[in-house]
């Protein structure tokens, strides 16, 4: 069976990222994900092995353990998070997936630009 250093560089791969994009993504340094990627290395927390899921479009519970489908299929797959819980129509659900793939350093100025751009509307 393969380890969880293999898996998470196999759904890097899969998802054809470089270690420091899947960095950007997730949060961390770019030698994390190396330290993840190597045979003897550390572990991702929970939380950061939930954000590679995400990222590269993975089952959780196949990253984490090595069990079940690499990739969601078929009609009975239920995605854990329902953008439209959050949204309000598709203009905010492609913003937010558009800032999930700029680095979190970046994500903060931009928030605090529409913040700006929002002081103009305060009624809306």
């Amino acid at each position: 069976m393969a380890t969880l250093s293999d898996r998470i560089r196999r759904a890097r791969m899969m998802a054809k990222l470089s270690q420091q994009t899947l960095a950007d993504t997730v949060g961390v340094q770019r030698s994390a994900v190396a330290q993840w990627e190597r045979a003897n290395g550390s572990y991702p927390s929970m939380h950061h092995l939930i954000r590679i899921a995400i990222t590269t479009q993975v089952c959780l519970e196949w990253l984490g353990t090595g069990r079940g489908p690499i990739h969601p299929t078929g009609d009975d797959w239920i995605p854990a998070i329902n953008t439209s819980d959050y949204v309000h129509d598709d203009i905010e659900a492609k913003c937010l997936a558009a800032l999930r793939r700029i680095p979190v350093r970046i994500r903060e100025q931009i928030v605090g630009i529409i913040g700006l751009v929002a002081e103009n509307y305060p009624d809306a």
